[in-house]
């Protein structure tokens, strides 16, 4: 088996490779990538069949590279690993996974019998794995009836993209009403509030709802660059 380290850490990549060597002896070779497009061209001309990826990385990030790779080899089984547990993060892997692919993501800060575990488990067994610590750590972050839905997540990220209510409404395939809705719903969720009796301080809800957004990591800046990507995607196919 021919495995890709995309890590742009030297000690996190020598660790992960050490590591690979140590719990899996299905391994005959272990590539480096030091970001997410170099990690695209060695997945390309490597004939690489698993990957272990890092989720920040300048130039390229790791939801990006994954992006590119499963759509060129929608059967590479991918890890995962991060030191966030960003509720974005796993929506955004949730978003690009090709059907019956194999995935995981566990954290950085994770024991290396845990990481070990998973790293047989996905790479190897073709199962699907995400550390319970990251569950934890978001249950820690949010109550369940503060969790927004798909819905209300994509409307969030159009909103964050700067996307008037009718456009919008047009993109997901809902109307008027319901985007107001939506908007009306994921304002609660996140917290966003505003005293109709404080004429001193006038402040803009969608800007406060992308505010809570970023601070609560329910978005961030890779989950933005993808939302970008797709949305010129979908404009240029309206144009």
């Amino acid at each position: 088996m021919r495995v890709l380290v995309v890590e742009d850490d030297q000690f996190h990549a020598s660790y992960l490779q050490d590591t690979l060597a140590e719990a899996l002896p299905e391994v005959t070779e272990i590539f480096h990538a030091s970001d997410g497009a170099e990690g695209e061209e060695e997945a390309r001309q490597g004939g690489i069949e698993a990957v272990v990826m890092d989720l920040q990385m300048d130039r390229r990030n790791g939801i990006e590279a994954a992006r590119t790779i499963w759509a060129e080899r929608p059967q590479s089984r991918i890890l995962f690993w991060s030191n966030y547990a960003d509720e974005a993060y796993l929506r955004g892997i949730a978003r690009i996974v090709p059907e019956d692919s194999a995935y995981g993501y566990v954290l950085k800060t994770a024991s290396r019998d845990r990481l070990r575990l998973a790293l047989r488990a996905v790479l190897v067994e073709g199962q699907i794995m995400v550390d319970r610590e990251i569950h934890r750590l978001q249950k820690q972050g949010a109550a369940p009836r503060n969790r927004l839905d798909d819905s209300e997540f994509g409307v969030l990220l159009d909103l964050a993209l700067g996307l008037p209510d009718k456009l919008i409404a047009e993109r997901r395939g809902m109307s008027l009403r319901t985007v107001q809705n939506r908007l009306l719903s994921l304002y609660d969720k996140l917290g966003v509030t505003v005293d109709p009796e404080d004429e001193a301080v006038s402040l803009n809800k969608r800007v406060r709802a992308l505010n809570r957004a970023l601070v609560t990591r329910t978005i961030n800046v890779e989950t933005l660059e993808a939302a970008q990507r797709d949305l010129d995607a979908w404009l240029g196919g309206r144009g």
